[in-house]
């Protein structure tokens, strides 16, 4: 008898496969770059597989990063929403953590930035170049203030929308 045969009807090897979904991010990069590669506007390296803040090497290919490419063309990947009276009474506080977080983010993620602080009224915007530094900010935010903290990632996009209010 064969081994087919002892086993039941619809059980058995699958033979559907995984389908990578396909995902589109115009400034993600396509293939590797050539090592070492320097950022001709913010003079970040590509070394190693990762982009750093390490000098500039003599014989480095040139290009420009995918984060000056966003702030280039105002195209943000996460916007993080600060609101309430809290925000008002303590502004110069506030910013100085969102600065800080980017600094120390920045020094270890050179494509991690934030790209510019739109006032709307009492509500402030940051955009910023990748998903990680909205949430990071916050969440210090919220570690340093408490309040209520927010965090929304766009089901079919590489987007995030942080909120923190207070």
């Amino acid at each position: 008898m064969s081994t087919h045969s002892k086993i039941p009807s619809g059980l058995g090897i699958r033979r559907d496969r995984t389908i990578q979904e396909y995902e589109h991010d115009t400034y993600k990069l396509r293939g590797k770059l050539k090592e070492p590669t320097v950022c001709t506007e913010c003079g970040a390296l590509f070394h190693n597989g990762r982009w750093t803040w390490n000098p500039k090497p003599a014989e480095a290919d040139e290009i420009v990063c995918p984060a000056c490419l966003r702030i280039r063309d105002k195209y943000a990947k996460g916007i993080l929403t600060l609101s309430g009276s809290f925000l008002a009474d303590h502004k110069e506080e506030i910013m100085g953590v969102v600065h800080n977080t980017e600094a120390k983010e920045k020094s270890e993620h050179p494509l991690s930035r934030v790209m510019g602080y739109e006032q709307q009224g009492a509500t402030l915007v940051i955009s910023t170049t990748d998903t990680h530094l909205p949430r990071r900010i916050g969440e210090t935010l919220h570690h340093a203030y408490e309040g209520e903290f927010d965090v929304h990632y766009d089901q079919d996009e590489q987007f995030v929308r942080v909120t923190w209010t207070r």
